[in-house]
């Protein structure tokens, strides 16, 4: 059985559903139990209930696991406390793979929630599991915060210059890699970066938006302030957003992209494209 940590979460969901799908039995470790029924429909066979960073919690999830998929709450203070709870459980229980979802570029001292990543990633080092780290990029399912807008403003906002240039990654395509390595034998300490092959600025973004769904859409760049006020309302507390808020400076500065070898090697063909992920996802989309 694998256990999925932070499995309520999408990538947590997105990993379930793939995995089920091939027919692996999966144990969810979700934070309320109302999430437990929406993770079996994906196809979890079990799920434990609790705070993750309790440890007793932790024993209880990983108890008869074969390997984890470790997802740590998003951009969570507690991260690298978290990894070293997971990581002393696996190996008291004797877990036979430890999967890490790190980030793309954990090195990246200026962006706090990608450095204690890189902590984690040490902790495995001198663990004695086997382990594989994946690196994912940012998601292209982060333009669906705005696609509301977008589709009734023709309005595609971003919190940084629309000449940011990003290298995104398909969800699909990070659940799909994440199953080849959870159940496909080889990838003992591997460190994988899963990059999408497009380094796209902002306007051309917009501009894909805009032949995928035919009508006009334009990139804007939004002030923090009025960003701030809209993530305040969903709930974002001051560190995240002063995490995020450092993300933004950095991508405006230096641009945020990888190399898409490695992702098209594990998924045997080239990962999605933006405008195949806008294809898909307005034939899905209600409107």
């Amino acid at each position: 059985m694998i256990l999925v940590t932070g499995a309520a979460g999408k990538t947590g969901s997105a990993v379930i559903r793939i995995l089920a799908a091939h027919g692996r039995s999966v144990r969810a470790l979700v934070r309320r139990q109302e999430q437990v029924q929406p993770i079996k429909e994906l196809g979890a066979q079990e799920a434990v209930v609790g705070d993750v960073r309790s440890q007793a919690i932790i024993d209880q999830a990983v108890r008869g696991i074969r390997a984890i998929y470790h997802i740590c709450p998003n951009m969570s203070p507690d991260e690298v406390t978290i990894g070293q709870a997971m990581i002393t459980a696996a190996r008291s229980s004797g877990v036979e793979h430890f999967v890490y979802h790190s980030v793309l570029h954990p090195q990246i001292e200026a962006m706090p929630h990608h450095w204690q990543k890189l902590r984690v990633e040490e902790q495995l080092f001198e663990a004695g599991l086997p382990y594989t780290i994946l690196q994912p990029a940012a998601y292209m399912q982060n333009v669906l915060a705005h696609w509301d807008q977008i589709l009734e403003q023709g309005r595609y906002l971003v919190p940084y210059a629309v000449e940011t240039r990003l290298g995104m990654v398909d969800l699909e395509d990070v659940a799909a890699a994440a199953t080849v390595v959870l159940t496909q034998p080889g990838h003992a300490g591997a460190i994988y970066e899963l990059a999408g092959a497009e380094v796209l600025t902002q306007t051309e973004v917009a501009a894909i938006l805009s032949r995928q769904l035919g009508r006009p859409v334009e990139a804007e760049t939004m002030s923090l302030e009025e960003w701030q006020r809209g993530v305040r309302v969903v709930g974002l507390g001051d560190d995240q957003i002063e995490t995020l808020i450092k993300m933004f400076r950095y991508y405006e500065r230096y641009g945020f992209w990888g190399n898409p070898h490695i992702l098209n090697w594990l998924l045997v063909r080239p990962p999605v494209t933006f405008s195949d992920f806008v294809k898909r996802t307005a034939q899905q989309q209600p409107g």
